[in-house]
């Protein structure tokens, strides 16, 4: 520092640094010009560093990757109202994966006689929080520099706390500029501790520990979850006792797939042989299940017999009016308003273990066959051959494209497979992916950062890719290139039937192939490897496993796959009825 003068953003950056986020992601705007000199030239660029984006959507969605990853959140900046409107899907997808996600903004000089003309004005809102204020957990526009400090310990600990989720914080530049006489007097930050999360009541753990106990056939529906190692290590031994059946889906490393109690994937429509099981069991158990009250819609017709329904979650604190991502009420006996881990390391010493009950008994999951010879290649293909070439590889799997086959993602670590985008937003999963891998990166150890995206997904998000190859993050991202908005294909196909219309024009206005976008082009331009498309089944393992040795010698990788245009076990939805 040349001098010894303070600014109110020097207040707000300490604050920052205070949280202990190592990274503070910006696409920069002059609405923060004042943090963004704190964050460089008061606390040096470190503590948080802070990494470029090109777009403020790639700021939250590689924090959301992060988070997935790691379970803390990183923190972003965007400027003014235009920033927060380009930042709010990837908010909203960080809200649906109940990622927290710390974000920063600016607008102002709220104060108007200050405002230069023209920019100030149209980057000036009276309520800019309001723009996300219906998905995130909390917001706020501090009017000090000692008011933002409060502020940032207070959106920290809300974004983390579960059920975790996307904070905004809105700075008036006035703030940011004016000068300031010293750090306002202040508690230390370490006073203020986070909420620990809940734990079970005695009295609905011991009925349901009751109700265990005296199940023939548990069956366990395994949802959100974090990834703690001694919380996924609970998780089986409270299987194991039960001898249960569980069931994973959306959510990421829930259970591992090559373990006998391990039952199948099912998402987002119930498959009929985890129906099946549902029906047959004498107690069912949600670990907090996403939307399993729509499950159960499809497993029991009203008012028939059921078996005993349990829901353990604290997913109804986020539950308001303006989005329906709370989904369908579910039918319950019992509903534990705890984490599940809480509830799973609570249970097991109450719970009798049954000996033998898993004689005779195999996981469903099982490697599939290596695809042989050549010609196209359909996503089946592409997930077996992805499985087989890194079947003892240590890869983390950071996303799959939709139609990706169900029960064909091996997990057995509670970093093997990091979860879906949830929000719907198509292009996030670059950043996802950036995040994801940046965690791995600095975790260190022989993780393999993957994540497999549709061609959409990717043409949207692609720019997220420059940040990467910027860090030197280290990735794979295989693109399922199929030259189509191909879902939109499927329900276009339905209607039409529906109607009586012709199906065979349900292309029209969905391909992405005239002309087709050059993505290993694409790519290059944002400083990654990118090798030429591969279009024949023969050649696809051998660019695996090339694509692979790149990135454990240190490269981002963009492996361009051409394939079918199918899904595996395709759902088409029909008429709403």
């Amino acid at each position: 520092m040349s001098d010894n003068r303070l600014w109110g953003s020097d207040v707000i950056a300490q604050a920052i640094r205070e949280e202990g986020f190592p990274y503070i992601l910006v696409n920069p705007g002059a609405s923060f010009r004042g943090l963004h000199d704190s964050l460089v030239n008061y606390l040096g660029n470190e503590r948080p560093r802070m990494l470029v984006c090109l777009h403020e959507e790639h700021c939250i969605s590689i924090g959301h990757g992060y988070a997935a990853v790691t379970d803390r959140p990183l923190s972003a900046v965007v400027h003014s109202n235009v920033g927060l409107m380009h930042a709010t899907m990837a908010i909203f997808n960080a809200w649906a994966g109940r990622q927290p996600v710390v974000v920063f903004g600016a607008t102002g000089p709220v104060d108007a006689a200050i405002r230069r003309p023209w920019i100030d004005w149209i980057h000036t809102s009276a309520d800019q929080g309001a723009l996300v204020r219906d998905y995130t957990k909390w917001d706020d526009q501090p009017a000090s520099p000692a008011a933002a400090v409060e502020s940032i310990r207070r959106a920290s600990r809300i974004a983390t706390t579960r059920p975790a989720g996307p904070v905004y914080v809105n700075f008036d530049a006035t703030i940011q500029e004016m000068e300031v006489t010293g750090m306002p007097s202040l508690h230390d930050g370490t006073h203020y501790a986070a909420p620990s999360a809940p734990d079970p009541s005695a009295a609905d753990l011991a009925q349901l520990a009751d109700w265990l106990n005296g199940a023939g056939k548990v069956v366990i529906f395994a949802g959100r979850m974090g990834r703690d190692e001694a919380a996924w290590a609970d998780r089986i031994a409270l299987a194991e006792a039960l001898g249960a059946h569980v069931v994973t889906g959306y959510t990421p490393g829930a259970f591992p797939t090559t373990h006998p109690c391990f039952a199948g994937e099912t998402q987002p429509f119930i498959r009929p042989e985890v129906r099946d099981l549902a029906r047959s069991a004498d107690l069912i158990l949600s670990l907090d299940w996403m939307d399993f009250g729509g499950i159960l819609g499809k497993v029991f017709e009203p008012g028939e017999a059921r078996p005993k329904i349990v829901h353990c979650s604290v997913d109804h604190h986020l539950h308001r009016g303006w989005n329906m991502d709370y989904h369908m009420l579910p039918m319950c006996d019992l509903y534990i308003a705890a984490t599940a881990e809480r509830v799973t390391s609570a249970l097991l010493p109450l719970v009798s273990k049954r000996a033998g009950a898993l004689a005779g008994r195999a996981s469903v999951y099982a490697l599939p066959p290596m695809p042989d010879g050549a010609g196209e290649i359909g996503i089946q293909d592409l997930a077996a051959t992805f499985l087989n070439v890194t079947a003892n590889e240590n890869v983390s799997l950071l996303g799959r494209p939709i139609g990706w086959p169900l029960n064909t993602t091996t997990v057995e670590h509670p970093l093997d497979w990091t979860g879906e985008t949830h929000g719907g937003g198509v292009g996030a999963g670059p950043g996802i992916a950036v995040g994801g891998a940046l965690a791995l990166r600095d975790a260190g150890g022989d993780r393999l950062p993957v994540y497999v995206c549709g061609d959409g997904d990717f043409l949207m998000g692609a720019g997220a890719l420059w940040t990467a190859a910027q860090e030197k993050v280290p990735l794979l991202l295989i693109v399922s290139n199929n030259a189509s908005y191909f879902n939109d294909e499927l329900h276009q196909v339905a209607v039409a039937r529906t109607r009586d219309r012709d199906p065979s024009r349900a292309w029209i206005g969905q391909r992405i192939d005239d002309p087709l976008p050059d993505i290993p082009q694409i790519a290059r331009g944002h400083g990654a490897e990118a090798p030429a498309p591969v279009t024949d089944l023969a050649d696809l393992a051998g660019a695996i496993r090339d694509a692979m040795a790149r990135v454990q010698a240190g490269a981002l990788v963009v492996l361009d796959v051409h394939v079918r245009r199918e899904y595996a076990d395709t759902v088409v939805t029909g008429p709403r009825k």
